[in-house]
């Protein structure tokens, strides 16, 4: 059976962190000398209360957690925490709806961008730097930040939560020991951060902006500061400085690592995803801009400026945005909702299908064509040079199955409860995707705030689920998930 003493063990510590992040924005709140620091106290209580009680409760359990166990700390401390980091709005009064709340942060926590606001220039510093702060923390995952930080989880527990977090059909590891790891991913996406706010600051982007734009940019997950998202600059500067911090939190951060730190510039353009990252970016961006400068005279530079800014958001599911995508041809809306559904490499902070999977896919099917016409023939998939076990190609079979599936059940909701075809498929592919921003009437021109709740609890489910990539969440409503043995 579930271990739930070393459950409630795990996520105790997780809320005390948790509560610990809050007083960073009563700092924040302080500063500013504004009336949201109440909130964030009264907030940052009742969590670290919570957390010492959970604490409590799994005092006597031991450290050695099962697949099972992993499975459901994984997903319980992303729905609790969302139910915790709600509480500054709702305290505060600046989101008095409950299902509004928790949309605004599982939307922040799963990195989706997502906002039912329809102008956060109202909102207090120390509100807006949550909204940040979230995303930020959830860029590489909540638990992911913790197997750096808690050495309690023993019994190969650190293994397995990382497995049930981690994005993508393949883990690679820098370091033999996962602590080691973690902290060097994480050292990687603190120094991507840093370097990005010093970016935005030298191109004239207030340290506050700078900061809040950082930390959702190098998160890929969308949130802003101000009601035009990145038009507010009206900086070329600023978009293709974020449109390359975007690109660079959409590669896998193993190999970003081994650029960086190692300075092994081969390996990078050797490895098959990357490449693939990289040609499709680039067809994209060419072919929408061909497009901008046909069919609606925009000048060159806007267009490649433009399409590039778009393309990068979209594929590395970051949600910002420079233009109003909906305005343009009906063509791009097909190009771009592609990019939402593949999503850039595995290993990074974006959301989607992940473009090492289409590669797995592309060449499974490619051997299923020839092995019609060569039946005995021995035709292994391979990434970088390395075979595919069959067990995986199983597995990433099953996930593209459930993907399709779901996106067609989550359209089918939207339909249902009224939201027009376009907008219907194109909010789930949102949610699922965890990109943000929709296509037409939801996302750069309007709020998510006049969905129905119960599509906005629906869509809620989808963002956790396309941040845990759907099975690490499904398993859990199994029964054998359940069962003794």
């Amino acid at each position: 059976m579930v271990n739930l003493g070393l459950v409630s063990k795990i996520i105790g510590q997780l809320l005390l962190l948790e509560g610990f992040l809050m007083s960073w924005c009563v700092i924040m709140s302080f500063c500013y000398k504004e009336d949201d620091s109440l909130a964030f106290l009264i907030s940052m209580l009742l969590t670290l209360s919570v957390g010492l009680i959970a604490l409590y409760c799994g005092r006597n359990a031991k450290n050695d957690m099962s697949r099972r166990d992993s499975y459901l700390v994984v997903t319980s401390t992303w729905v609790i925490f969302s139910v915790f980091g709600m509480l500054p709005y709702m305290i505060g009064g600046y989101i008095t709806n409950l299902t509004d709340a928790y949309f605004e942060t599982m939307s922040g926590f799963t990195t989706t961008g997502a906002s039912i606001l329809s102008d956060v220039e109202v909102l207090p510093h120390g509100v807006l730097f949550w909204r940040s702060l979230s995303q930020w923390i959830g860029g590489l995952g909540i638990v992911f930040f913790t197997v750096a930080i808690l050495p309690s989880i023993g019994g190969g527990g650190s293994i397995r939560v990382f497995a049930a977090e981690a994005t993508g059909p393949i883990r690679t590891k820098m370091h033999p020991k996962l602590s080691t790891n973690a902290k060097w991913i994480w050292s990687i996406y603190l120094g991507l951060t840093l370097a990005c706010i010093i970016s935005y600051w030298a191109a004239g982007v207030s340290w506050f902006d700078g900061i809040n734009y950082a930390m959702t940019t190098t998160a890929t997950g969308g949130f802003s500061t101000h009601n035009d998202n990145a038009a507010f600059f009206i900086s070329p500067a600023v978009e293709y400085l974020s449109a390359l911090f975007q690109f660079l939190a959409g590669i896998n951060f193993t190999i970003l690592y081994l650029f960086l730190f190692k300075f092994r510039v081969r390996d990078l353009f050797k490895n098959s995803e990357f490449r693939l990252y990289l040609g499709i970016v680039l067809g994209a961006t060419l072919w929408i801009g061909y497009l901008l400068v046909t069919r609606l005279d925009y000048d060159i530079e806007h267009a490649f400026r433009s399409a590039l800014f778009q393309v990068v958001s979209f594929m590395t599911t970051t949600g910002l945005y420079s233009d109003d995508v909906g305005l343009w041809p009906h063509i791009t809306w097909v190009i771009i909702g592609v990019l939402m559904f593949l999503g850039a490499s595995a290993g990074s902070t974006s959301g989607g299908f992940k473009c090492i999977r289409g590669m797995m896919i592309i060449q499974v099917l490619r051997n299923e064509f020839r092995r019609i016409l060569h039946p005995n023939a021995v035709l292994p998939v391979k990434i970088n040079g390395q075979p595919i076990p069959q067990s995986k190609l199983t597995t990433l079979m099953a996930f593209f199955a459930i993907y399709v599936v779901l996106l067609l059940l989550a359209s089918t909701v939207m339909m249902v409860a009224g939201i027009d075809n376009t907008n219907a498929i194109g909010i789930a592919l949102s949610c699922l995707s965890n990109v943000g921003p929709s296509l037409t009437g939801i996302g750069p021109a309007m709020t998510w705030g006049e969905l129905p709740d119960y599509v906005k609890w629906f869509c809620s489910f989808l963002m956790l689920v396309g941040r845990l990539e759907i099975i690490s969440v499904i398993v859990l409503f199994t029964r054998s998930y359940w069962k003794d043995n």
